[in-house]
């Protein structure tokens, strides 16, 4: 493994800790369950829910105190901005280019970082979900593919109340009432049975994914799976 498994450098990680956890423990209130289930070694994929742009600073803050330096996907965008482009590239976050054919190179990206030990945060949706009631949608297949390649775990982690912070469409951050984020974390999808087999597979193995990730949420929500959701 090299780069201290997938982080950052000390100072880069430390200026990053500075300003998120002050963040997130100002704009919200804090719900975090069975965070215990995320691997603490090793190349891991976190895949998660989609609900709001205030996501990656509340789920990285709920990663990092659960022993995990979330390396996060992010708008190839934002790595042209001025400042920022060069804060994100030190917190060695993946540029995604939506879209194109350089969507590839960012799943070669994540394939080196897990290959590191490093934790990638992933959004197996591709962005924040439009359903009505803000189930997960349908997913597609990088999660899938790159579990399969690298045989790093994938641990479904779902949370609720980032939407009531900065509802999508949004630009203004809700802060009061002050909300509660709450997270729940699962034991890693088992996807041995696709181990192995040709890439027709991934469609079915995204699917898993997906409904652990919907189930959390339902555990987290108090309410059942609605429909064909509870089979993926």
């Amino acid at each position: 493994m090299s780069r201290r498994a997938g982080r950052p450098t000390r100072f880069w990680e430390a200026v990053a800790i500075v300003i998120v956890k002050p963040l997130s423990l100002l704009l919200v209130k804090r719900d975090w369950r069975r965070g215990d289930l995320i691997p603490r070694q090793g190349g891991v994929i976190v895949a998660a829910n989609h609900l709001s742009w205030t996501d990656p600073v509340l789920l990285s803050h709920y990663l990092h105190v659960n022993g995990r330096w979330p390396v996060i996907l992010a708008k190839a965008g934002l790595f042209r901005v001025p400042v920022l482009g060069y804060l994100v590239r030190s917190l060695r976050a993946i540029p995604v280019e939506r879209g194109s054919a350089a969507a590839t190179e960012s799943l070669a990206l994540a394939e080196q970082r897990l290959r590191e030990g490093g934790c990638v945060l992933f959004y197996p949706e591709g962005t924040i979900t439009r359903d009505p009631d803000l189930w997960p949608m349908t997913g597609k297949t990088g999660v899938a593919r790159l579990a399969l390649t690298t045989g790093a775990k994938v641990v479904p982690i779902a949370h609720w109340g980032a939407q009531e912070l900065l509802p999508y469409g949004e630009k203004k951050i809700r802060l009061f009432p002050r909300k509660t984020f709450r997270a729940l974390a699962g034991p890693p999808v088992d996807l041995s049975r696709y181990h192995g087999m040709s890439p027709d597979v991934l469609r079915d193995a995204t699917a898993d994914i997906m409904a652990a990730i919907t189930a959390q949420l339902a555990e987290l929500r108090g309410e059942k799976v609605p429909g064909a959701r509870a089979n993926g």
